[in-house]
């Protein structure tokens, strides 16, 4: 799909809802991204204990909700009675952990792109890649339906990313019309030949060891390329030079959505 096509998505995303401004992976911080202009979004999808995927970055609760237990412990119901916005200040306290289908609802509702990062505990790397990919499905029926009568590809469908090949492969099973992308921190060596065999559109990479060499390598192989987290706007200008696609950021109060 991406061979040598123009990045049909907003070019800035605010990570994880809204950076600092708000408790990641929140419908709060949604909001904050959303009142910031921010258009396109990162958040991380995750499997609890039941097969309803919620928002959350880490496999544990310590550091966001202040318990020393594992997601995976927990229903979507019962984390969502968790106070997950205390940690960041008194403005988001009692802020929920919102489920994933919650997350894309508000998206479509307020026209925002989403990159959903597939983030699985261990050991869930099938079950989680499946069921993100199902609840997306759900939630973009129309627009997939659109696609399969002939549409063709529709920039409101969101993009799948993961650190992990078997959440990637389990989530093209279980619907294979949404586009996915590899995350690594640096290039693999074998970067071109992991893409393709994934059935990959775009490299998501760790900006701090990226190159140009590499970023014009991946750009001449034909796929997108976006970096995480850049929060410098002096680092931004050079990767845009350099022929990246799109990047996240968590200063949404420094770096606006019409930077690129």
């Amino acid at each position: 799909m991406s061979h040598f096509l123009r990045w049909p998505w907003p070019r800035i995303l605010a990570h994880r809802g809204a950076g600092l401004l708000a408790p990641e992976n929140t419908l709060g911080a949604l909001r904050v991204g959303c009142a910031h202009g921010f258009r396109a979004v990162e958040f991380d999808a995750m499997a609890p204990r039941d097969d309803v995927p919620v928002l959350m970055h880490d496999s544990t609760l310590d550091r966001t909700a202040g318990i020393a237990e594992a997601v995976t412990a927990k229903s979507a119901e019962e984390l969502s009675r968790l106070d997950a916005g205390s940690w960041h200040s008194v403005e988001f306290a009692a802020e929920p952990v919102p489920r994933l289908a919650q997350a894309l609802e508000y998206c479509r509702a307020q026209s925002i792109w989403p990159n959903v990062e597939i983030k699985p505990a261990p050991g869930h790397e099938v079950r989680t890649g499946a069921l993100v990919a199902q609840t997306v499905a759900r939630a973009y029926a129309d627009v997939l339906q659109a696609g399969r009568e002939g549409a063709g590809f529709d920039a409101r469908l969101p993009l799948l990313s993961s650190f992990s090949s078997e959440a990637l492969v389990a989530a093209r099973g279980a619907e294979p019309a949404l586009p996915v992308a590899l995350l690594s921190d640096a290039a693999p060596p074998d970067w071109s030949v992991l893409l393709q065999r994934l059935g990959a559109v775009s490299l998501h990479l760790n900006h701090r060891y990226l190159d140009a060499a590499t970023a014009h390598a991946v750009k001449r192989a034909g796929y997108w390329l976006l970096c995480y987290t850049v929060n410098d706007p002096g680092r931004a200008r050079e990767l845009l030079r350099w022929g990246v696609d799109a990047f996240c950021t968590d200063r949404i109060d420094l770096i606006r959505p019409d930077f690129a």
